[in-house]
């Protein structure tokens, strides 16, 4: 039978040169041989434990079962992990346990079995399973929270769509009387009472107009999901052509130069479409410069995407106030020196989101603003000749 110093003659320069614990058995479980790392991984000296039965190595709880593992292993033996599937922990002399993984490989020397045992310490994949666990059940736990904050938006997003548009429709006819009676005060007896009544009577007759087109303004921002259209094949050249007519006045007045390349087909509500369009063009005349105003309106495909971009010479934005434009009644100057009630880009915004895309402003004050809007490319059928992007 080989003594502990032939397996080191024989076979230990080639297990001191890996960084895991070898540790060789004979047939019934005595340790013969162990190497550097075995030593410095259990505690022992090398001496402490040839001799010894390998469960000195095995948690108390777990050594009847070890036994009876080592005893089937003798009996058939092949390489194979021991324990696969089960959590496996070896004990160090002080006492202390650590997760291992064990493979086993049979060995015969002068006729006579040995299983060399290659042991892998798990304590870091352990702490890594655990982390990994934890951060799996954090991102399951964040996803049912955020699909819950999204249901609860889009019920909280309903219910105010719901609630402006029928606020907003109820509205309208008191404030008409109140407008209509109003209008009536001034015309009746503007000049006939003192000058703070004609002014008090004015500021009455002001607000209400104001109330009125908010109201109005309101609920066109809530019919664009509550009455918005099935989406159809729209040539965006055609609706920009409808948009042109119906801007004529304002664009004949102002000298406006309008241009566009738009040479393509989208999948889009087609009314909703020219609002957008027409929103960002009237925009684009009512900021005007001092310059002559021009507008150019053009489009390309972007992958998966139709990237449309409006571009005007007009006086600019505040690049501080790039995403507040797009928010509902927010304005960016006085009443008196441009009408409206600062409503439109939010429609635009709204409208654009409803067809799975998205809008933003790239502007320097004095300069111009280009605004870009993407909408998807659904692919309904092949596009006739000549419909791509121009």
């Amino acid at each position: 039978m080989m003594k502990p110093e032939d397996w080191e003659a024989h076979a230990g320069w080639i297990l001191e040169a890996v960084s895991e614990a070898r540790v060789i058995v004979d047939w019934t479980g005595r340790i013969v041989f162990v190497n550097r790392p075995s030593e410095a991984w259990f505690g022992y000296r090398r001496e402490e434990l040839i001799g010894q039965k390998v469960e000195v190595l095995v948690p108390e709880r777990h050594r009847g079962a070890h036994s009876s593992n080592r005893a089937s292993f003798t009996s058939q033996p092949r390489a194979r992990p021991m324990g696969a599937g089960l959590e496996l922990d070896a004990r160090r002399k002080d006492g202390t346990e650590f997760p291992v993984d064990i493979s086993l490989w049979p060995l015969e020397q002068e006729g006579r079995l040995f299983i060399l045992a290659a042991i892998r310490d798990m304590t870091e994949h352990k702490r890594l399973q655990t982390q990994l666990a934890n951060e799996h059940r954090e991102l399951v736990r964040a996803r049912q929270e955020l699909e819950k904050t999204v249901a609860d938006l889009k019920r909280s997003n309903s219910e105010l769509e719901q609630f402006a548009y029928v606020a907003s429709h109820d509205l309208q006819e008191p404030l008409r009387m109140v407008a209509s009676y109003t209008q009536l005060l001034a015309k009746r007896y503007k000049g006939k009472l003192d000058t703070d009544a004609d002014e008090f009577i004015g500021y009455a007759v002001d607000g209400a107009n104001r109330m009125q087109r908010l109201i109005q303004d309101l609920l066109a921002y809530s019919r664009v999901t509550t009455q918005g259209h099935d989406f159809e094949r729209v040539k965006c050249d055609e609706v920009l052509e409808e948009v042109l007519d119906n801007l004529r006045l304002a664009v004949d007045e102002s000298q406006t130069v309008v241009t566009h390349n738009v040479q393509l087909t989208v999948m889009a509500d087609r009314g909703q479409l020219g609002q957008v369009f027409q929103n960002l063009i009237g925009n684009a005349i009512k900021f005007r410069g001092q310059e002559p105003p021009w507008v150019h309106i053009s489009a390309e495909r972007r992958n998966e995407e139709w990237l449309f971009s409006v571009r005007d010479n007009g006086i600019g934005i505040d690049p501080q106030y790039a995403d507040r434009i797009f928010v509902v009644f927010q304005r960016l100057h006085a009443r008196e020196e441009y009408p409206g009630t600062g409503i439109g880009l939010a429609i635009c915004k709204k409208i654009v989101e409803r067809h799975g895309g998205r809008i933003w402003v790239k502007s320097q004050l004095g300069k111009g603003a280009t605004f870009y809007f993407t909408l998807p490319v659904h692919s309904p059928g092949p596009f006739p000749e000549g419909e791509g992007a121009g």
